[in-house]
């Protein structure tokens, strides 16, 4: 576990949001759920921000709440086991070899272009 100070050294992601009703900005920290601040101008607001993320670190700590670290931080290796039926495998084997490419090239071309589809179809 780190410590307060390891944790507020990380490169948390800021989000500034104007506020053109009432004035100011509202700034959070998507990857701390409920880090949220607000200040008159750019600057209290940052500065606030700070302190409500020192904040939200200390009791997240004292209280043994989980800590996200920063998306940056975050080592992905670009690799994962999937388990799926031979009769599928045989598919995406047959189905690659007609292309003209490797299995992986393939998959990975299926999870890309309905990934985009997805997220699309929420927004």
């Amino acid at each position: 576990m780190k410590t307060i100070d390891e944790y507020l050294a990380l490169p948390y992601k800021m989000e500034i949001v104007p506020d053109p009703s009432e004035g100011g900005f509202t700034v959070s920290f998507p990857e701390l759920p409920g880090c949220i601040s607000v200040g008159e101008t750019l600057q209290s607001a940052v500065e606030n921000a700070e302190d409500a993320k020192k904040a939200w670190l200390k009791a997240a700590l004292e209280d043994g709440y989980p800590i996200l670290e920063p998306e940056a931080e975050r080592q992905y290796s670009g690799q994962f086991k999937l388990r799926i039926p031979k009769s599928l495998h045989r598919q995406l084997f047959e189905h690659s070899r007609q292309e003209g490419i490797s299995m992986n090239q393939y998959c990975l071309y299926l999870l890309s272009s309905n990934d985009t589809a997805h997220m699309l179809q929420r927004q």
